[in-house]
């Protein structure tokens, strides 16, 4: 069984408990935990190995890339040759999983730093990993200080993040991107892929035309937008599980 649903409840003042007694959320986050959970124990695997991690992450930058507009294929991106949106993004996978430990204790920093890993070379050394406004900042910084005191499950939580990077855009470029792999370095630091072989910038390449609608939705909908989008997440963490280069 899932395991983020036999945790305690959430503390009280928890700024996300409330999305847990959503309407088809736990189910949701329990069905795709589930896959995730199947495809780690699959075969009897008692670890992944570290070019199993590499190529996830790969698929992981080209798919993200292509959502972010990049025409490269995979085999561009895997070869060197790629547009200059797939370098961003494979430079944002390359680094990412480096800033696992940073994300536990300084969210911010962490979201900077893959900002200046997506913009290096494109934008100004002075606006990598800042802020366009103060608005955005003060978005950055009520989204890292939910991140440090919520106890609801990793899935929710890297849902979250995701949605609110890419529809605030609080950076000078490639706000897609690092959302993207911000929701990755979630699911990783929260222990539901410790490896890192799901793709789930994959399972919402896969399913763009609901990603981006969701997004939209999450945007401007208020709490039935927020709701679309969290029944719309664990779709894409199944869809994510089925792109990861263990399935072959």
């Amino acid at each position: 069984m899932a395991e983020p649903l036999r945790v305690p409840a959430p503390a009280a003042g928890d700024p996300l408990a409330w999305l847990i007694g959503l309407e088809g959320v736990p189910s949701g986050l329990t069905a795709a935990r589930d896959g995730i959970d199947a495809l780690l124990r699959d075969r009897g695997r008692k670890q992944t190995t570290p070019d199993q991690t590499a190529e996830s992450l790969l698929r992981g930058a080209h798919a993200s890339a292509v959502l972010e507009g990049s025409a490269s294929t995979i085999d561009q991106v895997r070869g060197g040759e790629a547009d200059e949106v797939a370098q961003a993004a494979l430079r944002v996978s390359t680094g990412m999983l480096a800033l696992v430990p940073v994300l536990g204790t300084s969210p911010l920093q962490a979201f900077a730093r893959l900002h200046a890993l997506a913009g290096k070379g494109v934008v100004a050394e002075d606006e990598l990993g800042r802020p366009v406004s103060a608005e955005a900042a003060a978005r950055l910084n009520g989204l890292a200080e939910t991140l440090l005191s919520t106890t609801v499950p990793a899935m929710l939580v890297a849902a979250l993040v995701h949605a609110d990077l890419a529809t605030v855009a609080p950076f000078a470029s490639h706000n897609g991107i690092v959302a993207r792999a911000a929701e990755r370095l979630v699911l990783v630091a929260r222990g539901v892929d410790p490896a890192s072989v799901v793709v789930p910038e994959a399972g919402h390449l896969a399913l763009r035309s609901a990603y981006e609608s969701n997004l939209r939705g999450y945007a401007v909908g208020g709490q039935n937008g927020m709701h679309s989008w969290l029944l719309y997440a664990p779709q894409a963490y199944s869809a994510g599980t089925e792109a990861s280069p263990l399935k072959g």
